[in-house]
């Protein structure tokens, strides 16, 4: 079975889909997320270019700082890649339209289907990938380009609030990577919460908002891979190791 509807042959009827997460929760209104209170960054700063290029000019202190002490290296890059990620680079990012086949590469201009948004995202954050192979893969494969394939976590038919249990049970704060029934994208977990950041076919526009919800987080399928918690991830960040599309 593949996983994540937009590496199917045939493109899904967007307007069916809408209505299927629609009856299969009751609808909540989404509540507005407090930037403060959540100590996350949701306006763009600077220059989208100028700040990728400085995220690859600090590759060199970390792989210097890795030689000193590798422990507290891998440590600082995992706060490193949050914070870039989250508070400066995905606000450009916000609003940026969804679409069936888009693979834009630049924030606001052109379309992003869920899959591109994920891999140009990571691409941008100085991953070594290619953020095309990546994104045409089904979402487990897509996992598992970010971790091996027995520490992905996979879940069948749970609910929202079992999975919540699991999930702060099993992992800390921090980024990772959720493959779905229909789609895939980033989780952020915080203070036990956990918050889907993905480009969304619902909504049609790359967003944030409490994977509870969320109408595109229910599944009966998830699939996880740590990015900001795993530390063989962020030593291939600080030695721009490539990052392999195993095979299906």
């Amino acid at each position: 079975m593949i996983f994540g509807f937009q590496h199917s042959k045939e493109k899904p009827h967007v307007a069916d889909l809408k209505k299927i997460v629609t009856l299969e929760k009751i609808e909540k209104v989404h509540p507005v997320l407090d930037s403060l209170k959540l100590n996350i960054n949701f306006k763009k700063r600077g220059n989208y270019n100028t700040l990728k290029s400085r995220i690859l000019e600090s590759r060199v202190f970390f792989q210097h700082f890795y030689e000193v002490d590798s422990g507290k290296a891998l440590d600082s890059a995992s706060h490193f890649i949050y914070n870039k990620l989250i508070n400066e680079l995905v606000p450009h990012w916000y609003n940026t339209t969804w679409d069936f086949n888009g693979h834009t590469n630049i924030p606001n201009e052109g379309d992003i289907a869920c899959g591109y948004f994920v891999s140009t995202t990571l691409k941008h954050l100085g991953f070594n990938l290619n953020r095309y192979k990546m994104a045409q893969q089904a979402g487990l494969i897509e996992a598992q380009v970010l971790q091996t394939k027995q520490e992905l976590k996979h879940f069948y038919n749970i609910s929202f609030d079992a999975l919540k249990q699991k999930m702060n049970a099993m992992y800390n704060d921090g980024i990772y990577f959720v493959g779905l029934d229909n789609h895939v994208g980033y989780v952020l977990i915080k203070d036990k919460e956990l918050y889907f950041l993905h480009s969304s076919y619902y909504d049609d526009k790359v967003m944030i908002e409490l994977a509870e919800t969320s109408p595109c987080f229910y599944s009966n399928y998830y699939v996880f891979a740590e990015i900001t918690t795993n530390k063989d991830l962020m030593k291939k960040w600080i030695f721009n190791t490539h990052l392999q599309i195993p095979n299906s």
